[in-house]
């Protein structure tokens, strides 16, 4: 197993301060029954279990269940759920299942395939219609796969747990590959969301007795002795869910401390294609944030919990009532911002009331299923836009429910009942529709778009993402004051923009960020910085930017065992010269995921030039047997006369 730096000398790390001890979820109850029972049914709470006769829902009553001619048998024994599948290594093994994710409306199982190591089990139960299913059906995915059941991508110590525990540490060892993780509990619990509670049980006994509790030893504590105060404002507590919420990279290999700003701990993935529509509807599973970042309730301050009861994770109303608690003709005094009228109206939908076309969902939050059957809601808000749609080929939700109808007639239809509506103008998805197929034909609009501080930081910076493909000194002199926006996720994308700038004009921009308050935006520029040649900079610059580095390098640590992760190693070794340590790291990323093609070429190449020719025939005979049908690696392998 590989351990690769970034080269520079490591700084003693500096003696952590002492964080309180989790306590576990039980400890709560006494004082807290009422939100304890509401969190108990929660998905929260069944987030991950032990597999029990209570917490096991699906049918392990010896049945069966084939798919690509792999059989899988679920039954019990000697009071254990058991899983008889394909191994890793193509034959038939007996597994006790070690551990649930999730209630309804799936439930999936978890196999320790080596002794630490668990590993998210491919066929799942439907709790609705009552039967197995595969989660990718349509997907080829034999033994020796990346994303076979048992490879890195199914891994629930690196992918899941995070998000499925409390105090989650992964605890992974690059030199053995084994994983010796840990939590306080399984499953979200208390103090997941509001920290650990050793010092709030202090504080509440010591209240009780009418005493001050001493919190001087403790980090990041509220005066309650928590790490996470939830009455710390809107942005606070999204940036406390956005953790699990989101689809982002992380920067650790465990939970944050709660309460630890977003920025500091991930780097959210921005609007790409695959991801998102042009227009930034959800299209893969990328959660919330992302979409709740762009719409204007977020810009007007709404809170997770103006919607959600915090520990059912429910909606707090039930049907349109929720949205109209603001959005009526009496508003709300805590944004005064609403426009007063009526919306649960058939003058406002013109749809019948009481039907699905009335829902303020149906319009407003377009529905899609992840996971095969999970419908998961889109939460930016949207207004319908079937004339982007014409332009885009985004969806829209009227074309949702009026499937057998074209989107010019959607349009026709809104242009009919709002022939006046101020919501048809131009949209920033015209342009990002046009750049992801041309950015060099849409600078001057990704430049706007980039530069508009009225529009969502998400998309601005999805629109620097763009322009630091094309890395041209004007784009770079245009885009540099976004290198000061407020938004971490604007200054992060601004930073890869001056990439393409005159050598003194990027490296001056650049090393004013490695003291940035958010760790994302150091992070960046370290990335941006590494292979940059200068021969003297100050002491403060240069102790800046091993911090930097020291930062980035502990990121890739925390995520060795991501075949991505050691892909970055690799580039970082090749821009450094250090070849032995690109090969390991390419070579370690084709034994975690045989299909990166990219890889694998790299190998070739490397050894090739070396000199070590038969270790680049045995690479790309490798190659080929792990990718029988790639025409380049094919190809290559004749080139090489084998």
């Amino acid at each position: 197993m590989l351990t690769c730096t970034l080269g520079l000398a490591y700084a003693g790390a500096s003696q952590a301060q002492q964080t309180p001890a989790y306590v576990g979820s039980q400890e709560c109850r006494d004082c807290h029954l009422d939100e304890a029972l509401e969190w108990d049914q929660s998905h929260h709470a069944l987030a991950w279990t032990e597999a029990t006769l209570d917490t096991v829902v699906a049918d392990f009553s010896d049945v069966e269940f084939t798919h690509d001619g792999v059989t899988s048998r679920f039954f019990k024994k000697n009071g254990r759920f058991m899983i008889e599948t394909q191994g890793p290594d193509g034959q038939t093994h007996v597994y006790p299942v070690a551990g649930v994710a999730g209630i309804t409306p799936l439930q999936q199982f978890l196999i320790e395939t080596e002794p630490g190591k668990l590993q998210s089990f491919d066929v799942t139960w439907d709790d609705v219609k009552k039967q197995w299913y595969h989660l990718y059906p349509d997907q080829d995915l034999p033994v020796g796969d990346g994303l076979h059941w048992t490879g890195p991508y199914k891994n629930w110590n690196a992918r899941c747990a995070e998000c499925h525990a409390t105090d989650f540490d992964k605890n992974y060892d690059p030199r053995s590959g084994t994983y010796s993780s840990t939590q306080s509990e399984i499953g979200v619990g208390c103090e997941a969301c509001h920290g650990p509670g050793e010092v709030h049980l202090a504080w509440a006994k010591d209240s009780a007795e009418g005493k001050e509790t001493d919190m001087s030893r403790w980090i990041s504590l509220t005066n309650t002795g928590f790490s996470m105060d939830f009455n710390a404002g809107a942005e606070t507590e999204i940036q406390q869910c956005a953790s699990c919420h989101s689809r982002r990279e992380p920067f650790e290999g465990g939970n944050p401390l709660p309460g630890t700003p977003f920025h500091d701990t991930y780097r959210l993935s921005n609007l790409r294609s695959g991801l998102y529509h042009a227009d930034g509807q959800i299209l893969d599973e990328v959660y919330v944030y992302g979409s709740f970042l762009q719409s204007k309730m977020y810009d007007k301050g709404v809170a997770c919990t103006n919607c959600h009861n915090a520990h059912t994770g429910e909606p707090k109303i039930e049907g349109n009532g929720l949205c109209t608690q603001c959005h009526s003709d009496g508003g709300n005094p805590d944004f005064p911002s609403l426009t007063l009228k009526s919306y649960d109206d058939p003058a406002h939908h013109f749809h019948a009331e009481g039907g699905q076309g009335a829902e303020c969902k149906s319009c407003h939050m377009i529905e899609r299923d992840y996971m095969g059957i999970d419908g998961r809601r889109d939460h930016s808000f949207r207004i319908p836009r079937p004339d982007l749609s014409v332009k885009t080929g985004s969806p829209n939700a009227c074309n949702d429910c009026h499937s057998d109808q074209s989107f010019d007639w959607a349009a026709a239809q809104l242009a009919t009942w709002y022939p006046d509506s101020p919501n048809r103008g131009p949209h920033f998805s015209q342009v990002l529709a046009a750049g992801r197929t041309s950015p060099a034909g849409q600078v001057d609009n990704l430049i706007g778009i980039a530069m508009h501080d009225a529009l969502p930081g998400i998309v601005r910076a999805t629109a620097l993402d763009m322009l630091a493909q094309l890395a041209t000194p004007a784009i770079a002199d245009q885009t540099a004051p976004a290198l000061e926006d407020s938004d971490p996720l604007v200054r992060v994308a601004a930073i890869a923009a001056q990439r393409g700038g005159g050598p003194q004009e990027a490296i001056g921009r650049i090393t004013q960020m490695f003291d940035d308050p958010s760790r994302a935006v150091r992070i960046a520029a370290a990335r941006a910085f590494l292979g940059t040649q200068i021969l003297h900079m100050p002491k403060r610059i240069e102790d800046a930017r091993n911090a930097a580095m020291r930062e980035w390098q502990s990121t890739l640590q925390a995520k060795a065992d991501f075949p991505e992760a050691q892909l970055v190693l690799a580039g970082i070794g090749l821009t450094t010269r250090r070849f032995d340590a690109a090969l390991a790291a390419f070579s370690e990323a084709v034994d975690m995921d045989p299909q990166l093609e990219q890889a694998w070429t790299m190998i070739v190449r490397i050894n090739s030039a070396l000199g070590n020719q038969q270790a680049a025939i045995d690479a790309i005979t490798a190659a080929v047997k792990a990718n029988p049908d790639s025409v380049d690696l094919s190809l290559m392998k004749v080139q090489m006369g084998q």
